[in-house]
């Protein structure tokens, strides 16, 4: 132990030694309650300082090089999107057309949440505002029928995570930036298992109805008129995936361009048809997203320039080394990733957990002739995962800001759904072609 203390003080350039110093920092400066983006710069800046002498500014180029590719502009214009859809109508249109539908059935107001979750997931590609926008409205109405807030609270947590994996994911735009992969075939890739995680959840819902049946009341079945009425509010709505994975399916535009029409369709139908919201909204919508974009791209040019760093180490090949992943299974291999993403996201944001573990299985992935539309997919459900599970999952903070309940309330009833979460996984990483199929047909793979 002292020789190792020794090593790590004398700056010797060994991969453990380095990579224990650069965790320590970080957890260090995170439990000292920093924001983010402090532990991944100073731990960067101590790995360029202290064990090499690549000049300083490196970091400086580094991180303008990890927000200049032009995918990234599909970021912010996704998340300014979701904030114009989250402060008007469509996440209540979209949620009325559903359960007048649905919604007299037993289990019938859950699974409106989860179909609810997937559709405007498709819409904003945020689970945040998924989280806001739905549970918001159907939490009131879940309670009412007498569901337990427990089992509403983990529902509305994980089924708004369904974004992830819907297009237009911005967890899927990232790696397609940092894997160098098709952004379009990850979109169309996220559909397939989207939809399996919502019919696996609604499953749930309706086994949960039917045992707690004496304590659950049924809604009241709508009439044909309320049904047309509610489909002809949710027509524009509905249009809104429909004409974005069409558009890009089609080959019409690319999801950068998607990402432009999104805003422009968002502000069509809150300003203009629907009149729910005025300039002064939008304004305050456009400052939001300034803030919440000028958040990501720091980060995401900080973990540039931490991933530069550990690469040019050659750190994550030593620390692979010692798995035996080289002549691995794609199983196990995409069993190791999952597992490194789950246990990183319970704990760190999403985003950091991917800019700084996307440098470290690349080499493997690219050996392996795994396909990295596939491994996007699986990661993208960690991701998911791992915001909704404790003890740091962001949605999970999110709920008790937006619920006003406490910690334990919140995170009580989620086990069920964190099991299904991993079937799901286990779903895509031994039956690949429940991602890759849609993919494949779309673009003739």
């Amino acid at each position: 132990m002292l020789e190792f203390l020794q090593n790590i003080i004398a700056g010797e350039l060994d991969a453990y030694v380095i990579s224990f110093t650069l965790i320590t920092v970080m957890i260090v400066l995170l439990f000292l309650s920093f924001p983010m983006i402090v532990p991944l710069s100073v731990a960067t800046l101590v790995g360029f300082v202290h064990f090499s002498d690549v000049p300083l500014e490196n970091i400086i180029q580094q991180m303008i090089t990890g927000i200049s590719p032009n995918a990234l502009v599909a970021v912010p214009m996704f998340i300014f999107a979701a904030d114009i859809m989250t402060r008007g109508h469509t996440a209540k249109r979209l949620l009325d057309v559903i359960e007048v539908f649905i919604g007299h059935y037993r289990g019938g107001l859950p699974i409106t949440t989860c179909i609810a979750c997937t559709l405007f997931g498709s819409v904003s590609g945020s689970t945040q505002a998924t989280v806001v926008s739905v549970g918001s409205i159907m939490r009131p109405k879940l309670l009412k029928a007498g569901y337990k807030d427990s089992f509403i609270l983990a529902l509305i947590i994980n089924a708004s995570d369904i974004a992830w994996l819907i297009p237009p994911s911005i967890g899927l735009i990232l790696f397609g930036v940092l894997a160098n992969a098709n952004i379009a075939e990850l979109f169309i890739a996220g559909i397939g298992p989207g939809i399996i995680l919502a019919l696996l959840f609604s499953v749930y819902c309706y086994v949960y109805s039917i045992y707690h049946e004496k304590s659950i009341t049924l809604s009241v079945k709508a009439d044909w008129p309320k049904k047309i009425t509610a489909i002809r509010k949710s027509i524009l709505p509905l249009g809104f995936p429909v004409l974005i994975v069409g558009g890009i399916y089609s080959g019409a535009f690319t999801p950068t361009e998607a990402a432009a029409f999104s805003v422009l369709y968002a502000i069509i139908l809150e300003v203009i048809i629907y009149k729910k919201l005025g300039f002064k909204d939008i304004i305050d919508s456009s400052l939001s997203t300034g803030l919440i974009t000028a958040v990501v791209f720091i980060l995401v040019g900080a973990g540039q320039a931490f991933s530069w760093y550990i690469s040019f180490e050659m750190i994550p090949q030593e620390l692979l080394s010692s798995l035996n992943l080289e002549n691995a299974s794609h199983e196990y291999i995409l069993f190791v990733i999952s597992v490194a993403f789950v246990i990183g996201c319970m704990f760190v944001d999403s985003i950091v957990v991917l800019l700084i573990l996307i440098p470290v299985f690349m080499p493997i992935i690219d050996s392996s002739g795994i396909d990295p539309v596939l491994v996007g997919v699986v990661v993208t459900l960690q991701m998911a995962i791992g915001s909704a599970t404790p003890p740091f999952g962001c949605d999970i903070f999110t709920a008790i800001a937006v619920f006003k309940k406490s910690y334990l309330e919140v995170v009580k009833g989620i086990l069920p759904f964190f099991l299904i979460l991993v079937l799901m996984s286990a779903i895509l990483i031994f039956f690949p072609d429940s991602a890759l199929f849609l993919r494949d047909l779309a673009f003739d793979k």
